[in-house]
């Protein structure tokens, strides 16, 4: 009696689970009076499947042909896909069908008054498409699609639809982008997307939530860090940004948590439920461990254990070998428990332990587990040492093979056994190794992974130094002279000599009066005041000059003025380009060495050193695994002033100099560094007193002015290369 009560528990147990989340819509059902009792106009009369192209066909056979496809929506955890049809009866007899065709394992129909909902029970979320044939409905799941989407290793990611082939250029896009409190406490995620067609992949990673968008763009307000802390929920926060052709939002959650996602048409939900831990539970099962396996309820009294571990294996569909050893009886109650978790309940119980292999489970007490284990490492390790030893050559085509061999005999490594040796040949590039045939494989499988090529960067740089530069001079030249009284006779040059004379300096107005026989130079010792304009970047500066004598030409004022304004802008760009393989450092130059002669204190010979003017790239890229680079780089940019020379002839050097690290995206271009330098001068030459004259103090004094400004900047950009040397 005992067993057939556990029977009928299991029964009503699998169809529980066929149901998984739907379970409440289970629960309504029963309260709903029968599909007879109700008038609707339509009915679900008949479901086949068939696989066809490595797709799976669903036919439903309507009553009467559906007037449009009816709304759905699908569910991630646990896998389902659900069908509305409204104003529809269930006339199958049945509320359910088992399949078992591919991922498809079976349907449920729930009808509740008028309206019928059909469920797909699938082991993993598949893109679907819905169309209607007269009297039926083709539900088609692209199983071959998504696998081909998908690739190898996206067991632990859910895909919910894989982008259907897009013309060039043809993409998705984010409309809108808004969290919710659910009335349970749970943090809801509604992305409004431009279609329903948008390739979605969700993963966990670490302790964060990652959802990918392929092919979609999302507008620039949507790119952006959500702070939802104070909702009360699990999330903390959602980051959304784009990453290369895609849309990637990473939630962050707190505490103790799950999540549950589905897609209605064009609106994408992502909940993330709080979990509250049970203390009537014997296990709790989260974190590192959790258990995943089908939910079943068992209660027995005094079984013999061997029968429970039967039973699970009916349940699970593993075989459980059991060992002649496992004996005894135990009382369990277990309501809900995942079938992984209440063998590890049992197991513990009886001191048990199990293995392992494919589907098959080998159960028995722990120490005679251990016992047999250690005889098999013992009889391994004994094999090994009386094994024959063979020699096998291994090409090393990336390599070198003295590294590759050092690093094999390095005494922190155990793939050669202690009978192993390795010998490298460097004109081959051949690595000879020496051992038991077991660690040849294993040797085998280490230099595959270890013996690939290096992913390439090219790494481009910018270099833009910008001038602005404005200089203005404004200055005077201011002259004046007189002879009065008699003529007293005349100079050796046959200049008149008066009794009064005056002039703007003492060499006129000595030579003048006879006191002095140097001729003077008039232009400029004539002179009563001498501020003209200064050269600007060795231009000249305008003038402008007019004498004034009176009538008897006895006495003259000459006045000049000069004024000179240069206003400039420049860049000069430059573009040093190396291309270099992963981690290894790369340098670019272009410059002068230029000499600098010292002498040593106490000595008189002098010694001639060299030193670099160059623009420089230093650089070191590393590809992260998701395709970005993470480069150190070292930009110079020095220019040598050979208008400034110092003492001893030398040359001074104009250094800039950038060091950093960075991380860009494949094709992207950064700002690593910036200098910006503003020189600002306003000098005046005057007489005093007479140059802070208003207006008139303009003839006495010199003005120079200046605004000068500098701007370097460099852009990085990497590029990654691809096996075939092009571009990615």
């Amino acid at each position: 009696m005992k067993t057939r009560s556990c029977g009928v528990r299991l029964g009503a147990l699998v169809l529980a689970a066929s149901f998984g989340s739907l379970v409440p819509t289970v629960s309504v059902l029963a309260q709903t009076p029968p599909a007879a009792t109700v008038q609707t106009g339509n009915r679900i009369e008949k479901i086949v499947a068939a696989e066809q192209g490595g797709n799976i066909i669903l036919k439903l056979t309507m009553a009467q042909p559906l007037a449009a496809v009816p709304g759905s929506f699908s569910v991630a955890n646990p896998a389902r896909i659900a069908f509305d049809f409204p104003d529809t009866a269930n006339a199958l007899g049945r509320n359910s069908q088992v399949l078992n065709t591919g991922d498809l394992r079976s349907v449920n129909i729930v009808q509740v008054g008028d309206r019928t909902r059909l469920v797909l029970n699938l082991t993993r979320v598949f893109p679907y498409d819905a169309r209607i044939e007269d009297r039926d409905l083709l539900i088609t799941l692209s199983a071959a699609q998504f696998k081909e989407a998908a690739g190898v290793g996206v067991s632990q990611s859910t895909q919910f639809a894989a982008p259907p082939t897009m013309s060039q250029g043809e993409r998705h896009t984010i409309r809108d982008v808004n969290f919710r409190r659910g009335k349970d406490g749970e943090g809801r995620l509604v992305v409004d997307l431009s279609d329903p067609n948008a390739g979605i992949d969700i993963r966990q990673q670490g302790s964060s939530l990652i959802v990918d968008f392929l092919k979609t763009d999302a507008p620039e307000q949507f790119r952006r860090k959500l702070d939802v802390v104070d909702f009360g929920t699990p999330v903390s926060s959602v980051l959304t940004q784009t990453q290369g052709g895609n849309v990637r939002m990473t939630i962050t959650p707190k505490g103790l948590w799950e999540h549950n996602a589905y897609q209605s048409d064009n609106q994408f939900v992502l909940e993330v439920k709080p979990v509250k831990e049970d203390p009537n539970k014997l296990t709790q099962g989260i974190g590192k461990n959790r258990f995943g396996g089908e939910k079943l309820s068992l209660n027995f009294q005094n079984i013999d254990v061997r029968s429970v571990l039967q039973v699970i294996a009916d349940f699970t569909n593993f075989n459980i070998i059991t060992s002649d050893s496992v004996q005894g009886n135990l009382t369990l109650r277990l309501k809900d428990v995942p079938w992984d978790q209440a063998l590890d309940i049992i197991l513990q119980a009886r001191g048990l332990d199990m293995r392992k292999n494919g589907n098959v489970i080998w159960i028995a007490p722990r120490d005679e587990l251990a016992a047999r284990e250690k005889l098999d490492l013992e009889a391994k390790a004994q094999i090994g040492d009386l094994e024959p030893l063979r020699t096998e050559s291994f090409q090393i085509n990336y390599h070198k093979a003295k590294s590759v061999a050092e690093f094999l005999k390095n005494k922190d490594q155990t793939v050669l056994s202690k009978r192993g040796s390795v010998v490298p040949d460097e004109r081959s590039n051949k690595i000879f190794v020496n051992d038991i045939p077991s660690r040849l494989e294993e040797m085998r499988r280490l230099i595959a992974e270890v013996d690939v090529e290096q992913r390439q960067v090219l790494i481009e740089a910018q270099i833009v130094e910008a001038t602005d530069t404005f200089a203005r001079n404004l200055g005077v030249r201011l002259g004046f002279g007189a002879k009065t009284g008699g003529q007293l006779g005349t100079t050796s040059d046959g200049v008149s000599v008066f009794r009064n004379n005056f002039g703007g300096g003492l060499a006129g107005t000595g030579y003048q009066a006879g006191q002095i026989e140097t001729k003077p130079d008039f232009f400029r010792d004539a002179l009563a005041l001498n501020l003209p304009a200064s050269n600007i970047n060795a231009k000249q500066a305008g003038a402008l000059s007019f004498a004034l004598w009176n009538s008897a030409a006895t006495r003259y004022i000459d006045l000049e003025v000069s004024a000179l304004e240069a206003d400039g802008r420049g860049k000069v760009v430059s573009r040093p380009r190396v291309m270099t393989a992963d981690k290894a450092e790369a340098i670019i130059e272009q410059g002068s060495e230029i000499p600098y002669q010292t002498t040593a204190s106490g000595l008189q010979a002098s010694t001639v050193s060299f030193k670099k003017a160059n623009l420089a790239l230093k650089v070191k890229p590393q590809i992260t695994p998701d395709g970005k680079v993470m480069m150190a780089i070292e930009v110079n940019k020095d220019q040598a002033r050979y208008d400034q020379p110092v003492a001893g002839g030398n040359v001074p050097i104009d250094t800039k100099h950038v060091k950093t690290e960075v991380v860009v995206e494949n094709g992207g271009t950064i700002v690593i560094g910036g200098i910006y330098i503003q020189e600002v001068g306003n000098n005046t030459t005057k007489v005093p007193l007479l140059g802070d004259i208003p207006v008139l103090g303009y003839l006495f004094r010199n003005n120079e002015r200046k605004d000068n400004k500098t701007e370097l900047l460099v852009f990085i950009t990497p590029r990654i290369i691809n096996d075939q040397l092009g571009l990615r």
